[in-house]
């Protein structure tokens, strides 16, 4: 009888992974994301060995390539809202694969600079502005409304395996190879996502009703500003957002100042977050339906609690046991949001609202990224734990005290599902 409930199980966690069109695309986000998780530490990694581990000049890297993210995300979605998803993802694959083999080239010549990697990570950020908003609402178009809580869920299932794969990798071809190395690998890794998108089928995708050609960035805005269940998470997304995801940013720092540790040992702090991100991220491929708000601020204060504690951590060993439920609490939340925001928007809107979602959740970095690098160097590594997680904490508990007030006022939240699918009946395949 186990055995039939296991098999149950698992059949309903990749439930979404039935649809041929995901399937390709999530073997295609394996090996990219693997390869940009990789390119990940060994970026980090250069700028320490670049500056003399200096917080502020890794905190400057990460903010150039989130601060497109915050200036160009909008427009992202306003194109995914407009043209073909499939061939924007394609393009913006190769733009990153581009960049990653100009840098690794560098890097192997002998000749990169700081400014170098400071370029590369500004024209990453641009090629994710429109990246990011667009592959999050080409999922629903993929597998349709009643699989996209599986397969978002399997969608951060995917990237946190990468956030394992990618740096345990790294940190074992950096211990025999340049940083270069890694790059050129990275830039290679982007053509699986490119070549799983030229064998997707069009016919196959959930397309909604066209959207009227002069589709405008402001249109979005106005509709999430008369969603308040669409409101409040977002909101609070922006606070967490900026304070406690700032986690490419605080491990290095720590793994280097605080325990004196080589790459292989940051790569470690690395995968422990990341367990516990694939974790949460299998966890809610149970998910069936939009979670409610309270799903979303019981979240909200674990994740502070926890990035709290694991900023107090003593020991290496303590800091890794910790990172992974700090993990599992980052993509509970994370998800938690997306479900809840993605799941209650009229398709027509939902490139710009997951642009919005995208540009607080990645955008929010580079304001976290240079106060935490500031911080960290002047109150030591760990502060940029323990700060982020009370800042979560705090604005968790705000949001429960802002609820609490609103409970019973006004008019219940909106349950778009029936109009979706009456949508996507009438909607030209």
């Amino acid at each position: 009888m186990r055995s039939d409930f296991t098999r149950r199980a698992l059949a309903t966690a990749f439930l979404s992974l039935r649809v041929r069109n995901f399937r390709l695309f999530t073997v295609g986000q394996v090996v990219s994301a693997s390869g940009t998780w990789m390119m990940v530490v060994a970026q980090d990694w250069l700028v320490l060995s670049l500056t003399g581990d200096s917080g502020s000049a890794l905190g400057l890297v990460t903010a150039l390539q989130f601060t497109p993210v915050l200036l160009l995300t909008l427009h992202g979605g306003r194109l995914a809202d407009r043209f073909d998803k499939r061939r924007l993802l394609a393009a913006a694959n190769l733009g990153s694969a581009l960049l990653a083999l100009l840098l690794g080239a560098l890097i192997l010549a002998g000749r990169a600079q700081l400014w170098h990697v400071c370029l590369c990570a500004l024209g990453l950020g641009m090629v994710n502005a429109v990246e990011a908003p667009t592959r999050i609402s080409f999922v629903s178009e993929m597998v349709g409304a009643e699989l996209l809580p599986n397969a978002s869920a399997l969608s951060a299932a995917y990237f946190n395996t990468a956030r394992i794969v990618g740096p345990a990798l790294a940190g074992l071809l950096l211990s025999v190879f340049d940083t270069g190395v890694v790059m050129l690998l990275n830039a290679v890794s982007y053509l699986a996502t490119v070549a799983a998108l030229a064998r997707i089928r069009p016919e196959e995708l959930h397309r909604a009703e066209r959207t009227p050609e002069r589709t405008r960035v402001v249109d979005g805005l106005r509709y999430v500003s008369t969603r308040r269940d669409l409101v409040m998470p977002l909101a609070l997304l922006v606070i967490i957002g900026t304070f406690g995801f700032n986690f490419q940013l605080t491990l290095p720092l720590i793994a280097k100042t605080e325990f004196h540790a080589g790459a292989g040992a940051f790569g470690l702090l690395t995968v422990a977050l990341a367990v516990g991100s694939l974790c949460a991220a299998f966890a809610t491929t149970a998910r069936r339906g939009r979670p409610s708000a309270r799903t979303v601020l019981v979240a909200a204060l674990a994740f502070g609690a926890l990035e709290a504690a694991a900023g107090c951590a003593p020991t290496f060993t303590a800091a890794v046991v910790l990172l992974v439920p700090t993990g599992f609490a980052t993509v509970w939340f994370a998800q938690a949001i997306n479900h809840r925001v993605q799941l209650g928007t009229d398709p027509q809107y939902r490139g710009r609202v997951m642009a919005l979602y995208t540009l607080i959740l990645q955008g929010s970095t580079p304001l976290g990224a240079l106060f935490v690098g500031a911080l960290a160097e002047e109150a030591g590594a760990r502060s940029g734990l323990w700060v982020g997680g009370l800042a979560s904490l705090a604005a968790g508990l705000v949001a429960v005290a802002v609820e609490r007030r609103r409970h019973g006022r006004g008019p219940r939240e909106p349950d778009t599902r029936e109009a979706d699918r009456q949508r996507r009946t009438s909607a030209p395949q």
